[in-house]
């Protein structure tokens, strides 16, 4: 039997100092692996391996050259909400905001505001020389020049008016046949006699009756039936225009105010599914266009117009007490329209949901009855609009807009009356914008 030890309770001096040890929680050199990492198959029915199954195809369109990549972007055909532009239902612009993410802001970009301050003393004493009609002046265009646009215009009003025989127009087509000519030459005329005084629009496109389309992704819900019942799926809208005229160029329009100016903006939060709004699900080619094929030069758009229908002309909505929604329908408008148009240039140039765009891209629109006109300038700052892409994402898109202008009262014995200078002001500062 072994005897017991009794061991002493305090260390001896002779005990080797620690750090001639190995300590038994030393970190170990880390190895690199030996094998590739383990990945989820592509082919398993898992929720993993659908996961790379995205990926895959995330990395297959950023890698395609910009052909090949619109058609891996709209190459999968389910059904999606189609967004008509001029729709019919109340209050759709808070509807359309939530579905782009766009904050709306009352007014036009300090751009377009005419300072009276910057005018010189000769420009003043030559304004008061002209008749009290005229004097309405745009930076970077000679008074002369204004008061011929405003001959212009007042011919274009009379020949439509007087010198057109045109006879009674079908039903609810009275808007295409009589405003829509007067649209077509009043924008033609315009571009012609502002060509000296902005370089883009020698070169730009006049397109007219172009077809727009843009397709893209906003938040997503569950299949409520169907072999496919209970799965998550993306919401997908498509949004198919056709404005009266648009003028495309070959270079980019500046932006009205900075990417991170947007951060703070308002967008409205719309809970409720689109079908209540309501909005209809159809299944056709999703299709995105600018109204142009993708190796045009004039690649990118500087101002739309657009011509309202018989159903929403302003005479017939106060006959229906429905004069409340004039504003609406036309902020409605110009939000999808130009929202379309700019996300379809975006896309042109290789943006896209998992890409954000670098620089903001810029658009404008003006929508009139022939009689009323309003203006709006339009800034996309993303499109990353899916629910994985905007988590964590600031950005919102922005929309300038006008109450509607009233550009002439009335023609009387061959005379226009009323003319409106400020709509003429804001005609010739839209078509003059450049970078």
């Amino acid at each position: 039997m072994a005897a017991r030890t009794r061991l002493p309770l305090l260390f001896p001096k002779n005990l080797p100092p620690f750090r001639n040890q190995k300590l038994a929680h030393t970190k170990a050199a880390v190895k690199e692996p030996t094998y590739p990492p383990i990945v989820p198959s592509l082919t398993a029915k898992s929720k993993s391996a659908r996961g790379r199954q995205v990926e895959e195809h995330v990395r297959k369109i950023c890698a395609s050259p910009m052909e090949e990549k619109l058609s891996l972007i709209t190459r999968i055909q389910r059904k999606k909400f189609v967004v008509y532009p001029q729709t019919f239902a109340r209050n759709a612009d808070r509807w359309y905001q939530h579905f782009t993410k766009t904050a709306y802001i009352p007014g036009l970009p300090e751009r377009f505001a005419l300072d009276p301050e910057k005018r010189t003393g000769v420009e003043e004493e030559e304004e008061s020389s002209l008749p009290a009609a005229a004097q309405t002046t745009v930076p970077g265009v000679d008074i002369d020049a204004i008061a011929d646009i405003r001959s212009l215009v007042t011919r274009v009003i009379l020949q439509e008016h007087w010198h057109m025989k045109k006879r009674k127009p079908f039903l609810y087509r009275e808007q295409e046949q009589m405003v829509g000519p007067f649209l077509r030459n009043l924008v033609s005329g315009l571009t012609y006699s502002l060509a000296k005084y902005n370089p883009l629009l020698p070169l730009s496109s006049l397109d007219i009756d172009p077809q727009v389309n843009f397709y893209w992704r906003r938040g997503q819900r569950i299949i409520p039936k169907g072999h496919r019942r209970g799965r998550q799926e993306p919401t997908r809208f498509q949004i198919d225009d056709k404005p009266v005229s648009q003028i495309r160029i070959t270079q980019q329009l500046p932006q009205f105010t900075s990417l991170e100016a947007s951060y703070a903006a308002e967008v409205p939060e719309v809970t409720f599914a689109p079908n209540l709004m309501p909005l209809f699900r159809r299944q056709y080619d999703n299709n995105i266009f600018t109204g142009a094929k993708l190796p045009d030069p004039a690649c990118y758009g500087h101002t739309q117009f657009h011509l309202v229908p018989d159903r929403y002309h302003r005479d017939r909505m106060a006959r229906q007490q429905q004069s409340d929604q004039v504003e609406v329908f036309l902020r409605a408008n110009g939000l999808a329209s130009l929202f379309a148009w700019t996300g379809a240039q975006a896309m042109y140039q290789g943006f896209w949901n998992h890409e954000d765009v670098t620089r903001p891209f810029v658009s404008q629109a003006v929508i009139t009855d022939g009689q009323f006109f309003s203006f709006f300038c339009y800034q996309l700052n993303t499109v990353a609009l899916s629910v994985e892409t905007d988590a964590n994402n600031p950005r919102k898109n922005l929309l300038w807009g006008t109450e509607s202008l009233r550009l002439y009262e009335s023609v009387q014995d061959g005379a226009v009356v009323g003319l409106n200078d400020d709509v003429v002001k804001l005609l010739v500062q839209f078509l003059v914008n450049q970078p």
